[in-house]
């Protein structure tokens, strides 16, 4: 029997998501018309920030504000027009473009940060061609968190339906990202890790799979002293703190499709330990979320594929996980914030009734 001691209120419309232009002469502006085709039928919701001159392939129509998208969606891709310096040739970098690339992202943010996008989707970007322009960060990750961090740092994970992966240290080289390897680290990156899975994924008890650092995680310093001396204290206080975590673990072998169901995320210590197993697994639909942002964020995991743009050969399918996998981070982050406010209001002492007179 339906419960009538309480009004029920139909829940509101998502949000549109933000998704901003990436690289001009790249190929973001192809895959959003591809994705806009695949998802016009059943969303989610999407509007642009781009220009609409440069769109091709799709009916494009201009919007004011992003609360104007979901009206036009099924027929058109909405698009906040945003001109460019100057027209824009496939698989020529233009740096006077540059600007209007870092103002897209700016944009998104502010309108996520707003409560006016339910997150932000990004086009991949070409950071030689913005660092004229002032961009001053390693990449789109560390950008977002200058823009809306909410924690100590940034954490890139990347997911496929296949396997969920974090690095430790992201856009360094090598030598210097195994020096900056510390215990703290890793447990500062895995806390962000499993709270994220939690906020994010909504898995309430996430499984953390620590690789080691040397073949066969070290054998007990024979093969380095990483694993023992840097590795396994991390674990040992993350699991002190009640944290599933587990490691370190040889690298050559949690990857492989019986070890996977093992755990919800793999922790790589560095960028490729990390990122060659997904995209050998899912290179076209693998998405990249950036944990610990007051905002959500995902994007494609590629890049600008400056060589095939304007040719037809670019694939929208990892921008279509990307939007779809924000639009389920958006939903999730909306139960957790009901069930909050509920579980606070349940914890409220009842207040007392006025004496009659």
């Amino acid at each position: 029997m339906m419960d009538t001691s309480r009004p029920v209120h139909p829940s509101p419309a998502p949000l549109p998501l933000a998704l901003t232009m990436g690289e001009p002469a790249g190929i973001g502006g192809e895959i959003a018309v591809g994705a806009w085709q695949a998802l016009r039928g059943s969303g989610p919701v999407f509007f642009l920030i781009d220009d609409a001159e440069r769109l091709a392939g799709a009916p494009v129509r201009r919007i004011e504000a992003p609360e104007q998208a979901a009206a036009v969606f099924a027929t058109a891709l909405p698009v906040l027009h945003r001109p460019l310096a100057r027209p824009t040739v496939p698989g020529r970098l233009d740096p006077a473009n540059a600007p209007a690339v870092i103002a897209a992202i700016d944009e998104a943010v502010a309108l996520a940060l707003a409560g006016r996008a339910a997150g932000v989707v990004t086009n991949p970007i070409q950071k030689s061609a913005l660092y004229a322009a002032g961009f001053a960060h390693p990449g789109h990750t560390e950008y977002l968190f200058a823009l809306a961090g909410a924690g100590p740092a940034p954490v890139m994970l990347l997911a496929c339906p296949e396997l969920r992966v974090v690095p430790v240290t992201i856009h360094e080289p090598l030598r210097q990202a195994i020096a900056r390897l510390t215990p703290a680290l890793i447990v500062e990156v895995a806390r962000l890790t499993a709270a994220g899975l939690r906020q994010d994924f909504g898995i309430a008890a996430p499984r953390l799979a620590i690789a080691g650092l040397n073949p066969h995680a070290g054998e007990d310093g024979t093969l380095g002293t990483e694993d023992r001396d840097i590795v396994a204290p991390a674990v040992a206080t993350l699991r002190a703190e009640g944290i599933d975590a587990r490691g370190p673990i040889p690298p050559d072998t949690m990857f492989t499709a019986k070890a996977r169901p093992g755990y919800d995320v793999a922790i790589g210590l560095y960028h490729d330990q990390a990122l060659i197993p997904i995209k050998t697994l899912d290179v076209a639909g693998g998405v990249n979320v950036t944990l610990g942002l007051r905002i959500v964020r995902t994007s494609p995991d590629h890049g600008t594929a400056l060589d095939i743009a304007g040719t037809g050969q670019a694939d929208p399918g990892s921008l279509i996980a990307a939007i779809r996998l924000a639009a389920e981070i958006a939903a999730n982050r909306r139960r957790l914030e009901v069930d909050n406010q509920a579980g606070h209001l349940a914890e409220r002492p009842a207040e007392p009734r006025n004496a009659a007179r």
